[in-house]
């Protein structure tokens, strides 16, 4: 488990891939492709209604990022 200074300082969640290389005798983690910590909101296609996404695979939303998204809502 990486600390959660590097975490924060990174950006990285739970489930977030990394690739690991060696270098000069050291494990060196990368994070792979970021996804979109941003949620949004859009429209069901099946009931027409506002629902809140952070697309597949997307880490669990806190209350306060839920928050932050719907202060932006109109």
């Amino acid at each position: 488990m990486l600390p959660q200074a590097i975490r924060r300082k990174m950006n990285l969640c739970t489930g977030d891939l990394l690739e690991a290389r060696i270098e000069a005798e050291r494990i060196v983690l990368i994070p792979k492709k970021k996804r979109s910590r941003r949620g949004r909101i859009i429209k069901d296609p099946l009931t027409g209604l506002p629902v809140l996404t952070a697309g597949p695979g997307a880490p669990k939303l806190t209350s306060k990022q839920v928050a932050e998204i719907l202060a932006d809502f109109p």
